[in-house]
């Protein structure tokens, strides 16, 4: 099985390059297919039509909203302000006309300030069905409808950061937000940091969101469990992204796999290409094991199986 793969355009930006540079380093770079982007934050000052022509052969993804500044401090959808809410609201659908723009498929909300820090600072009923009455609002107008495309909205979860407890923290609240939202075009994006951080296992995760056909997006990265470390995709955790690749094809994921990864001492090219690199000699690895003999050991629910298998991937 191939897969579809993305890069982080703030490795090179943050690097004092810009959104058109960072587009020409991945048209360059072997095995980058799509783009992902964030808004408003990478189309601000520059030129919708001078980014597709620039992207050449390469696909969009989709983009990530991102609401940054002082007035979104104390909420998103959750926000007091009935002003800023709706603004929130607003930049989501502006995040879906562009993305219709670029004939990409999703747009990703991670809900970075909805949550609380401190006991009596939420009504969490309350907040709850904002939440659930904002991404209604949005997926609605993402909807396909007078010949427009259906744009499909992706929750991403983070346990904690920015706030100390989110709203929306693990696989499983995601999985019930999505019942309570009810909408087909609303899914979730796993990122496998955030699930190390909730000390959830990310292909159990994978099982429960593919299973209902919500899984809608990847953000694949590697870290230590208790932040969001953004390093290179099986650097840290090799057996977990070995059994993570397998669900990926036992459901036959076909998104694209984005790589959310931080080089902040790395060459962000060459950090890129690492990450997709790594996720290929893996994948190759269950090719050379079996899909199969794989799934024997998982139905043998037997540790040193287990044992021998994790030594086989090592040869």
């Amino acid at each position: 099985m191939s897969f579809k793969y993305a890069g982080r355009f703030n490795s090179f930006v943050f690097k004092n390059a810009t959104v058109y540079d960072a587009i020409d380093s991945y048209t360059n770079m072997k095995g980058i297919t799509h783009l992902e982007f964030n808004y408003p934050e990478h189309f601000t000052g520059y030129d919708i039509e001078e980014i597709i022509r620039r992207k050449k052969h390469l696909g969009v993804n989709g983009l990530a909203v991102r609401w940054r500044g002082a007035d979104f401090k104390p909420g998103d959808f959750t926000n007091e302000n009935p002003k800023t809410r709706e603004k929130v609201i607003t930049m989501c659908r502006e995040a879906v006309d562009i993305c219709r723009k670029l004939d990409g498929s999703v747009v990703t909300l991670w809900l970075e300030n909805d949550g609380f820090d401190y006991p009596f600072q939420m009504d969490y009923s309350r907040a709850w069905e904002q939440i659930v009455e904002g991404v209604r609002d949005v997926a609605d107008y993402a909807a396909g409808s007078e010949g427009k495309k259906e744009i499909r909205i992706s929750i991403e979860y983070k346990p904690y950061e920015e706030r100390n407890f989110a709203m929306v923290d693990s696989t499983g609240m995601t999985m019930y937000l999505l019942e309570e939202i009810a909408r087909d075009n609303v899914g979730c994006t796993l990122d496998f940091c955030h699930m190390l951080m909730k000390h959830d296992n990310p292909s159990f995760g994978i099982a429960l969101a593919a299973r209902r056909g919500k899984l809608f997006g990847l953000h694949m990265n590697d870290g230590y469990g208790w932040q969001d470390s953004g390093m290179i995709f099986g650097s840290v955790n090799p057996v977990l992204a070995l059994e993570f690749i397998y669900y990926l094809r036992k459901y036959n994921y076909q998104g694209v796999v984005f790589f959310d990864t931080f080089p902040i001492r790395e060459d962000p090219f060459k950090e890129t290409q690492a990450n997709i690199d790594a996720f290929e000699k893996i994948n190759g690895i269950i090719d050379r094991i079996g899909m199969e003999k794989i799934a024997d050991v998982i139905r043998a629910k037997d540790g040193v199986k287990v044992s021998e298998l994790v030594l086989d991937m090592f040869k």
